[in-house]
């Protein structure tokens, strides 16, 4: 039995219970797997294909990291630079010491309007206003008003959305360009990504697919759960392929210099009881080398890792929130079951 056979049989295994959704395994230059499984757009019976858009949530917040650290090489931005310098008036609640570097790395201790400091389901998660009303970053300013200050700016890790849906703030008024615009023209075309965008989730185009929530025994879509466009902190929609070709723009230097790459992967915080750290607007695994993007919300469920150790790269997308991490954990496990285990030589 192939590689590929041997993968696609333990993840069909899933479908029975809650995985559909797109998955892609590359090992040494060779894509091992690229496959759609389940069911997509259930409405007409649209199965998942490599194809498919579906929406990524927090794996967003790389691309906003990225879209600051280009305004910050072009000095429109700096990362110690306060971001009161153009919040102005705006959220005083916000620390005066707060820093561009604290938001992107999560150590800025403002308040956050989705605390994941405390334990939600994020199918029952009802927004504060209504997600009609998300739809550009400005629009975002009352959600994120009247959110006290955790802890003094650089004293400790949480985290924050809402910091990113400031860091897009920031990135909109020290360059007078719209968020949106900025993320494609400084991230999205330098690195190729045609097929990703931030989509209004009332007017998908035919080859994406909303998320799945289950509320009270009943499956219905997670249209009222999300802004209608995603921002700062989430809601862009992609492909397997785009997210893949991130990692390889990213390391060719497309997006942003390679020596901001190397700051942007630079641990900000001590490995975790898992061992995980953050850098800037990426998760690190300091002793294995790898670097991961993760997404959970309603309906959501992401994770891309690039392990240039083992020279792999693999990512899962689905559509129900939790439903990727058993199949990330079986693509794991197959990388080490086809290369062994990370070689600590580096």
């Amino acid at each position: 039995m192939s590689d590929e056979a041997r993968l696609v049989e333990r993840v069909e295994a899933r479908v029975a219970h809650d995985f559909a959704g797109v998955v892609r395994l590359d090992v040494a230059g060779r894509t091992v797997l690229r496959r759609g499984f389940g069911t997509g757009d259930r409405g007409h019976g649209r199965a998942m294909d490599p194809t498919t858009r579906l929406a990524i949530a927090s794996g967003s917040k790389t691309f906003t990291a990225l879209t600051v650290l280009s305004l910050v090489d072009e000095g429109l931005l700096r990362l110690d630079g306060p971001a009161r310098e153009w919040l102005g008036d705006d959220l005083p609640l916000v620390d005066d010491r707060v820093t561009v570097e604290h938001l992107l790395c999560h150590r800025s201790g403002i308040g956050d309007y989705l605390d994941e400091d405390i334990e939600v389901d994020s199918d029952a998660y009802v927004l504060p206003v209504s997600a009609h009303l998300l739809g550009d970053t400005e629009d975002y300013l009352p959600l994120l008003a009247g959110r006290a200050q955790k802890f003094a700016p650089g004293t400790a890790f949480s985290y924050c959305n809402q910091g990113f849906v400031v860091l897009a703030l920031l990135a909109e008024r020290s360059s007078g360009t719209a968020f949106h615009d900025l993320v494609r023209d400084r991230v999205l075309e330098p690195a190729g990504l045609a097929a990703t965008a931030y989509l209004r989730s009332d007017a998908l185009p035919a080859d994406a697919v909303l998320g799945r929530v289950l509320l009270d025994g009943e499956e219905r879509s997670n249209v009222f759960h999300l802004p209608v466009r995603g921002g700062g902190d989430g809601g862009a929609f992609t492909t397997v392929d785009d997210v893949h070709a991130l990692w390889a723009a990213l390391h060719a230097g497309r997006v942003v210099p390679p020596a901001t790459v190397d700051d942007m992967l630079r641990p900000r915080t001590a490995p975790d009881g898992n061992g995980r750290s953050y850098g800037l607007g990426v998760w690190l695994w300091p002793a294995d080398g790898m670097a991961q993007l993760v997404g959970q919300d309603a309906g959501v469920s992401f994770t891309s890792v690039h392990d240039p150790r083992r020279d792999a790269v693999w990512t899962v997308i689905a559509d129900r929130s939790g439903a990727a991490w058993p199949v990330q954990e079986i693509v794991m496990d197959h990388v080490e079951t086809m290369v062994g285990p990370p070689r600590l030589d580096g």
